[in-house]
């Protein structure tokens, strides 16, 4: 019998665990902090042998095959080890494509792949496929695979899960975009980054499909240097140079298979330039998986975003807050302030990843009339818009930012957070950073309705 070696046992490490038990390997599990109490009795309940608080280096290295998670870099010594004793170290999707039949749509990319993903998945469910959603978002894949496989997968990808791929093979692959993020795993080099999600491309056949946005200079110069043999679709904003979907006037077009369709960008729920290159993704998925446009018009009315993703809270005294917690750099806020006018009270701060925030200028000096920095360090957030802004006000307190973003706005103005940063320095993650501010503005609202 073959032994594995799981190392981590959160949900994709526990999915990795029962698949391959089930696979017929020999499998021990082995976590550096605590497991939590429902995990582990499930491995108990199953007679998966574990360990907690600690890696036995000796047992984790006596494995046939290692299946990391994702959160663990490749620069750890023990993967080190590992990798130059000649073991496979994998992510557990790779280790679940091994099992699955069904066809692959997977989404990777620095911003808009979690609501690409989405979309996808929602626009195939309603129309009737039988279809799976797995990776970043959604259950453990292999977990889902101990209930049985499905037609179709769609699958969000991050560039630590593509680092541990050798065979994932999608039929459709997509690259929303490249903007410098994470850049700590891939020794502060852009070029590092792109290569690892130029990955996701490189199983694929020359019956399969590669999308990709057709304004990002990065991905460009990328699929320049990458040998893609799939068959390439270009997403862009304008129909110049024949994409195969694209934005004109007030339409949503794709082209498939010599075949347009039109769809009126109303029938789009998600507010934003960004979404609306999400949804020509999702579109054009749609359309390659067999989607009719009926079904994709019905598909994208019915569609829900999930939270942290300009999020509409509340309207209170004529003022919208939205929470856009998601925004964790530069890039994604861009977004979100070009998805409003003007009259803009900006959150934003948090822990800074190197940001440049130069690009911004442009957006905040013609749309923002307030910026208040919620972080622990904001010398930077504070220095990049000073003299652009004409009020800056700082604080730690996301409670008292709302309290002050009242104060601040008028009728027909936005209150928006869109940090551009993590959020790790104030809260958990930016899903806790997004909860409080949506539970700060609805108690503001019960308390103004009082």
């Amino acid at each position: 019998m073959k032994n594995v070696a799981i190392i981590g046992a959160g949900e994709s490490g526990l999915g990795a665990a029962l698949l391959a038990k089930q696979m017929g390997y020999g499998v021990f599990v082995t976590d550096l902090g605590q497991i939590q109490e429902e995990r582990k009795a499930e491995l108990i309940k199953t007679e998966i042998e574990f360990e907690e608080g600690r890696h036995s280096e000796e047992r984790v290295l006596d494995a046939d095959l290692i299946v990391k998670s994702p959160g663990i870099p490749y620069s750890t010594p023990l993967i080190r080890k590992a990798v130059d004793k000649g073991l496979a170290v994998i992510d557990e999707l790779e280790l679940a494509h091994h099992v699955s039949n069904g066809k692959i749509i997977a989404i990777t990319g620095t911003n808009g792949k979690t609501t690409t993903t989405l979309l996808i998945y929602h626009l195939l469910k309603s129309a009737g496929l039988n279809v799976g959603l797995a990776g970043n978002v959604g259950h453990s894949w292999s977990g889902q695979l101990l209930q049985g496989d499905k037609d179709w997968w769609v699958i969000e990808t991050s560039s630590f899960q593509i680092d541990g791929m050798q065979t994932f093979h999608p039929h459709i692959a997509i690259l929303t975009n490249v903007t410098p993020d994470h850049l700590d795993r891939y020794d502060g080099q852009l070029k590092k980054y792109m290569k690892s999600k130029f990955r996701l491309f490189i199983n694929q056949k020359a019956n399969d499909f590669a999308l990709f946005y057709k304004e990002d200079m990065i991905s460009k110069s990328g699929i320049e240097e990458a040998k893609i043999r799939a068959k390439k679709h270009f997403i862009s904003l304008n129909a110049e140079n024949n994409p195969s979907a694209f934005l004109q006037g007030d339409e949503l077009v794709t082209k498939v298979n010599q075949e347009e369709i039109r769809i009126p960008t109303k029938a789009l729920p998600i507010a934003g330039k960004h979404n609306v290159i999400n949804a020509l993704f999702a579109m054009t998925a749609a359309r390659i998986a067999g989607l009719s446009q009926t079904q994709i018009e019905a598909g994208l009315q019915s569609f829900k975003n999930a939270p942290h993703r300009l999020e509409k809270v509340a309207e209170i005294e004529g003022v919208s807050y939205i929470n856009d917690s998601k925004g964790t750099n530069v890039e994604a806020t861009a977004y979100a302030l070009e998805s409003y006018n003007q009259g803009v009270i900006w959150i934003a701060g948090g822990v800074d990843k190197g940001n440049d925030y130069t690009p911004l200028v442009p957006l905040v000096s013609a749309r923002v009339k307030a910026l208040i920095c919620l972080g622990k360090d904001n010398v930077k957030l504070q220095k990049a818009f000073a003299g652009v802004i004409g009020e800056i006000r700082e604080t730690q307190n996301i409670k008292e930012a709302i309290i002050w973003s009242r104060q601040m706005a008028q009728k027909g103005d936005v209150v928006l957070l869109s940090p551009a940063c993590a959020s790790f320095d104030l809260f958990k993650n930016y899903e806790d950073r997004g909860d409080q501010f949506r539970a700060g503005v609805l108690d503001l609202k019960m308390k103004i309705s009082a």
